[in-house]
């Protein structure tokens, strides 16, 4: 069995963590599954815009704890386990930053890694079952998977130490009170979140996707640096055939060719 699908909804793609038997914890088969297919989605340009969810009622509980033992059983190498780390990242970064909207579709638990997943979204969505928890002080661990630079960025500083601190789990309300999800929906989040990434079917995926990378950048950027960013992505896009047709229908009284329906 494939541990994570691809399959396509119109211009959507969705990625489903298909390890229901484990609550689609990350083992070494999805890591992989992840590292093949991220590149794959964010060069389709076809592809307007994508979802991840998981298979059998949960999210992603994390990292999968019977192939760590295995890995401590078998002594691996300190080194070995820095390489795999940065294996993770790298795939992360991809998905972090795919110029493209990313709809995470949270049912279930969305614990330790399966956190930092969720809140790779640029749009969060939860069902009403939803849960999620920083869960790593339980196994001594540090948040991983970027887990230390999304928190602070999302609920702020002394919130994400609180959640790092006690792994305390968080329902759905409280999350999106604390900024981490975005809207919650129906227990069928995964309906909702493709319904809403159909609305980007006809975006300018492009101007987006720069928007998206800029912005991701945002706190840690000087502002001299964004008006640079700025000045070069508004110079392309004056140039691209989105914004050449837009123009000539918004001239010709025509309808948009994109607008945000509610």
């Amino acid at each position: 069995m494939t541990a994570l699908t691809l399959s396509m909804h119109g211009t959507t793609a969705v990625l489903t963590m298909n390890r229901p038997q484990a609550r689609n914890a990350l083992d070494e088969q999805m890591r992989e599954d992840f590292s093949r297919l991220i590149p794959q989605v964010r060069d389709d340009r076809a592809i307007k815009a994508v979802v991840l969810t998981g298979a059998g009622g949960h999210f992603c509980a994390g990292g999968d704890i019977k192939s760590m033992q295995a890995t401590v059983a078998g002594k691996q190498d300190v080194f070995d386990s820095r390489n795999r780390m940065l294996g993770l990242h790298r795939w992360f970064d991809e998905l972090l930053d795919m110029e493209k909207p990313v709809i995470t579709a949270v049912q279930g638990s969305a614990f330790g890694a399966g956190l930092s997943l969720a809140l790779a979204g640029d749009f969060v969505l939860a069902a009403p079952s939803a849960k999620f928890c920083c869960v790593f002080a339980k196994i001594g661990f540090v948040p991983d998977l970027a887990g230390m630079y999304l928190l602070p960025r999302l609920v702020g500083l002394q919130a994400a130490k609180e959640l790092a601190f006690t792994a305390r789990v968080v329902a759905a309300p409280e999350a999106q009170q604390m900024g981490m999800v975005y809207k919650i929906g129906s227990e069928d989040v995964l309906a909702d979140a493709l319904a809403f990434a159909e609305r980007f079917a006809s975006a300018p995926t492009e101007a987006m996707g720069y928007t998206k990378r800029v912005m991701n950048r945002a706190f840690e950027t000087q502002r001299d640096e964004i008006y640079q960013q700025e000045a070069l992505a508004q110079t392309l896009c004056r140039e691209s055939a989105f914004h050449q047709e837009a123009i000539a229908r918004f001239v010709g009284k025509q309808p948009p060719l994109f607008q945000w329906q509610d």
